[in-house]
């Protein structure tokens, strides 16, 4: 009869062992098995898709480079990271999964820039941060309200406030590595910042790459806090690539 009283809790305690079990070996699986995050922009030369070709309805001078270039979103997928876009980069520890980058990004971005010659007078770009997408649907749902507060604050903004000068007109094919000062406008906070960018010419399409270290303090962030995260670091990386296109 004490075999049989004892029996419903042995049935619970290796119900929580079993569920304990269950639970490791799917974080592990997480860690181990899961897609690596995508690669950090900037550590090669910016890609540019094959469809980044020469428009001839361009309108700018025959002969010159000169005019307004548009991101065109039309360029590249989101899908495999080859069109435009703007992200995030930091270090977390989950519950039961461990430390792991997590990487968001978002493709809806607009802007534009302004080229005279050598000069590069004037840069804009907006970036709709409510549509961040990460590896975690719950990550992302968390950013609304904690972090980068996507509800209060749904657009991160960049103005160029000092010309670049190439120093030469840009050629085919050849990588410019530039520094880019202006205003970032995220969580509210606008500072000043310099941006390292390298960007290459394609046809009528220039592709802008390029990524800045973001600390939340400057910028009035709180590091996001849930039941699964353990910890967060106290700063990350705002990344870019972006295609704009002449005329």
């Amino acid at each position: 009869m004490s075999s049989l009283r004892r029996s419903p809790l042995r049935l619970i305690v290796v119900g929580i062992v079993a569920a304990g079990l269950i639970a490791g070996g799917a974080g592990l699986a997480y860690l181990f098995l899961r897609d690596a995050p995508p690669p950090a922009v900037g550590v090669a030369s910016p890609a540019v898709p094959s469809d980044a070709a020469t428009d001839p309805s361009a309108t700018s001078v025959p002969g010159t480079l000169d005019g307004t270039w548009t991101i065109d979103a039309s360029i590249g997928s989101f899908s495999d990271f080859s069109g435009s876009f703007v992200g995030y980069r930091v270090r977390e520890t989950l519950a039961d999964i461990g430390a792991q980058e997590a990487v968001g990004r978002t493709p809806d971005v607009t802007g534009s820039l302004a080229l005279e010659g050598s000069t590069i007078t004037s840069v804009e770009v907006t970036a709709d941060l409510t549509t961040l997408q990460s590896d975690d649907s719950r990550r992302d749902g968390q950013l609304e309200r904690q972090g980068i507060e996507t509800a209060r604050f749904p657009a991160a903004t960049f103005r160029l406030t000092s010309p670049i000068e190439l120093g030469a007109i840009p050629i085919e094919g050849r990588v410019v590595e530039v520094a880019a000062t202006g205003e970032l406008m995220l969580h509210g906070v606008l500072r000043t910042v310099e941006v390292p960018v390298r960007a290459v010419l394609s046809g009528n399409v220039v592709t802008v790459s390029g990524s800045i270290d973001i600390a939340f303090a400057d910028y009035e962030i709180e590091r996001p806090r849930s039941f699964i995260v353990l910890s967060i670091e106290d700063h990350g990386v705002m990344e870019f690539q972006l295609h704009f296109r002449r005329g």
